[in-house]
């Protein structure tokens, strides 16, 4: 009930995107962080 109220934009534009785009919405999950980063022993942290 009133939890929905505050969703109902989101998903609104979620249904009006997959309306244009013919599919589901899925984020890309696309790491973005440092590659190759040494590990460092728990007791030099």
């Amino acid at each position: 009930p009133i939890f929905a109220i505050a969703r109902v934009a989101g998903w609104l534009a979620h249904w009006a995107e997959q309306l244009r785009n013919n599919r589901i919405f899925r984020p890309d999950q696309i790491y973005t962080g440092t590659h190759d980063v040494p590990y460092v022993a728990m007791g030099q942290r």
